[in-house]
């Protein structure tokens, strides 16, 4: 059975999230997109708990269900700022949990370390290495997988505020910690490069989204091979490889911290340009933010091409929308993109079956435009050119580059 997940997702009661990213929007973008198993986001959030109570249902298996049979899993995401070797920590982890009794406990633990009403990703003070140890003791089949890895104020590996290694982050607990999430700015060719990571710490991706919107959720997923769908057997794969078949990652040059550089004076860079500037913005004089890109040189131990012995495949792509953003000349929210975008769906069942496996044939027998069908084909190659993001800001897929036709 082939799983395509998306298993960091937020509600609409984390900040800086929309207002409508219900149960039934992502249940129904989500459809829309081809994927076939969600995080249910913020459990721990009383508001998000009694939605989930009211509209879902759990099967023997830890799945939780919609009236109409659509999956999620019991998933949450937390924040943990601290001091550790006179260094401010930040770090976001992924917390799973197996079944509606064990969410109840990690909802009671959290709880009494700090307020769940204020954020659906709540802040706590305690290390990494101490939240893991007490989520083990609840119950060794709550999964805790540090997300977006790389980034620079929350990653683990985080330039601003992260650790060199799982080891010094995670202390005696780092047997514990099977994987870890690439994040939208690096891809997994990079984390390979990391000893641990080549030593059998296994690359998962998710959207970390924070809409329902296709160009959102499901923009980084995690492909899962398994005999039937039980957390188990998702976190077994997880946790051994057996089964994790495939990550969907964007290109990292799109992701919001890929290069270095300052958003407010609209300057980024290179990590070679860096170098030369002795890490200083040019327009403010302070020190640039330094990004994923030059970060990966920092923890690396292995040259760039190394691949270690749990490296799976995974495919570079642009959102869709993206896509008919670069043949139309619109804008990803326009009515223009979105009659396309549809038009396309209905032709061919969902976007992520476009984006992968539809062939050129059939696109071309369908009457899609050959020029979109052209980028289509680009994008499946990783050939589409992206200007990089920096500081928070998203990376640009370039409509003035000249792409090499597959037609």
């Amino acid at each position: 059975m082939e799983i395509i997940a998306d298993l960091q997702i937020h509600s609409k009661y984390a900040r800086a999230t929309s207002k409508d990213i219900t149960l039934e929007n992502l249940e129904k973008y989500a459809r829309m997109k081809g994927l076939n198993l969600l995080g249910v986001g913020d459990f721990q959030h009383p508001l998000r708990r009694k939605e989930i109570d009211e509209k879902l249902t759990e099967d023997d298996k830890g799945i939780l269900r919609t009236a109409s049979g659509f999956p999620f899993l019991w998933q949450t995401e937390v924040s943990l700022m601290y001091k550790q070797n006179d260094k401010r920590r930040a770090i976001h982890l992924l917390i799973f949990a197996p079944n509606r009794k064990t969410a109840d406990e990690i909802t009671a633990f959290l709880g009494s370390k700090g307020r769940l009403d204020y954020d659906g990703r709540p802040i706590f003070g305690m290390t990494a290495r101490d939240l893991v140890f007490e989520m083990k003791k609840i119950n060794d089949k709550i999964e805790i997988i540090p997300a977006h890895c790389m980034t620079p104020w929350f990653g683990l590996f985080g330039s601003k505020s992260g650790f060199d290694s799982l080891k010094e982050c995670f202390l005696d607990q780092t047997d514990k910690v099977y994987a870890i999430e690439s994040g939208m700015s690096a891809d997994p060719a990079m984390l390979w490069r990391f000893d641990e990571v080549s030593k059998g710490i296994n690359v998962v991706s998710f959207s970390d989204a924070h809409s329902f919107w296709p160009w959102r959720i499901g923009r980084e997923a995690t492909i899962f091979d398994i005999p039937e769908l039980s957390y188990d057997n998702i976190m077994k794969a997880i946790r051994t490889g057996e089964g994790l078949k495939a990550t969907i990652e964007t290109p990292p040059e799109y992701g919001k911290y890929h290069w270095d550089g300052h958003r407010l004076c609209n300057f980024s860079c290179s990590p070679e340009e860096t170098k030369k500037l002795n890490g200083i913005c040019p327009v403010c004089k302070k020190p640039l933010i330094i990004g994923v890109d030059n970060r990966v040189e920092e923890v690396a131990k292995f040259p760039a091409g190394h691949r270690g012995k749990s490296s799976k495949p995974f495919y570079k792509l642009l959102p869709l929308h993206e896509v008919i953003v670069l043949w139309n000349d619109s804008r990803l929210e326009s009515p223009k993109t979105w009659v396309a975008y549809n038009e396309l769906i209905k032709k061919f069942g969902n976007e992520l079956n476009i984006l992968l496996r539809v062939s050129k044939e059939s696109l071309l027998g369908k009457n899609v435009d050959t020029k979109l069908v052209e980028l289509i084909l680009l994008n499946r190659e990783a050939k589409i050119k992206v200007a990089p993001g920096y500081d928070g800001e998203y990376g640009k897929a370039l409509i003035e580059e000249k792409q090499e036709t597959l037609i």
